[in-house]
């Protein structure tokens, strides 16, 4: 199992609001000792609110990759319905060359829908948008000289795109959350999958991984091609109950204030606990617990080729984020490859 880290980019660790210079510093600190810590990969998010620094992916990504020698860099996810796929793959491209081909793209239609009106996308066309433009992006990635017509962008006459990406099979995942229909699609179009489970149990998820493998098998795709990877909340830190008492205050204010928005009820104590027990989504913990949980989700959706940790925006301080990469890299790593 690869294991890596995901990152919005946030410019606040609780109630300390970072200047965006030292946030960036700070953010590019902890890539620098991932790739050290010999993690496999660190994806940076897509948002367009004042709290993150993450709108130009691939830029931070690039800044990332002039200071890291081994560690693949991702989006996590790149929010293609709004984006214009030529630029995307050109952006992606460039980003390969520079890390001499380390990169890779997660795209998704985003949960977050800020970026439709800031591009002048209409929500109404939410899955028509992200259907049509991965269609376009995976004709790039394919074929230097592109002849497309669609409905959402100009079309293309025999045009090339260039810079062409190192990797002659610039890895494209898709990212989903609970919808059936993109478990499928990602399955059909032999994609490897990014599955983001925030909330309840894991293995609430079988039975989509389950469609996503049984499509990829229909259209012919080996299971090896068939890659799926879990993204979920986690923190590390030296014991188990240390974890919790620095994660919880820090997690419990973020979704409490995201529940206001969204409806969900606060969080409280007893819905923690429940998160952090062997079948819930939270993997925090020790060491030894992580590794266990790990390796537990992993066998409850019948294998997991990678995992990324969601852990920067829980009120936790740089010094602690970057205890938790050590400790990832020194013995969660290990105990899971053991």
């Amino acid at each position: 199992m690869e294991i890596g880290i995901d990152s919005f980019a946030s410019a606040m660790y609780g109630s300390n609001h970072l200047s965006s210079v030292d946030a960036m510093a700070q953010l590019l600190e902890r890539i620098k000792l991932a790739d050290e810590a010999g993690l496999a990969v660190f994806g940076i998010g897509e948002h367009h609110k004042k709290q993150f620094l993450d709108s130009a992916t691939a830029v931070i990504l690039a800044a990332a990759a002039a200071q890291t020698k081994n560690i693949r860099l991702t989006s996590a996810v790149t929010v293609l319905s709004a984006a214009d796929p030529v630029r995307i793959y050109q952006s992606f491209a460039t980003l390969d060359l520079i890390s001499k081909g380390r990169a890779e793209i997660v795209v998704g239609r985003g949960s977050s829908i800020e970026a439709y009106p800031l591009f002048g996308f209409n929500l109404n066309d939410y899955d028509a948008l992200f259907k049509e433009k991965l269609d376009l992006l995976l004709q790039i990635r394919d074929n230097e000289f592109i002849t497309w017509q669609g409905r959402f962008r100009a079309p293309l006459d025999n045009l090339p795109v260039y810079p062409r990406a190192l990797q002659s099979n610039l890895p494209i995942w898709l990212g989903v959350g609970g919808t059936p229909a993109s478990f499928a699609r990602a399955g059909t179009l032999g994609l490897p999958l990014m599955v983001a489970i925030i909330g309840g149990d894991t293995h609430r998820f079988k039975p989509l991984v389950d469609l996503y493998r049984e499509a990829g098998q229909r259209a012919g795709f080996t299971p090896e091609q068939l890659k799926v990877g879990l993204h979920s909340p986690g923190y590390v830190s030296d014991n188990n109950e240390q974890a919790v008492e620095e994660y919880y205050p820090g997690y419990a204010e973020l979704w409490t204030k995201l529940g206001k928005e969204r409806g969900w009820p606060p969080v409280t104590r007893p819905h923690f606990d429940s998160l952090i027990a062997p079948t819930g989504v939270l993997v925090v913990g020790g060491p030894e617990r992580v590794a266990e949980k790990l390796l537990r989700h992993s066998e409850a959706l019948g294998g997991v080729d990678r995992f990324t940790f969601q852990m920067d925006n829980a009120g936790l301080t740089h010094k602690q984020l970057m205890r938790s990469i050590e400790l990832i890299g020194e013995k969660v790593i290990p105990l899971v490859n053991a």
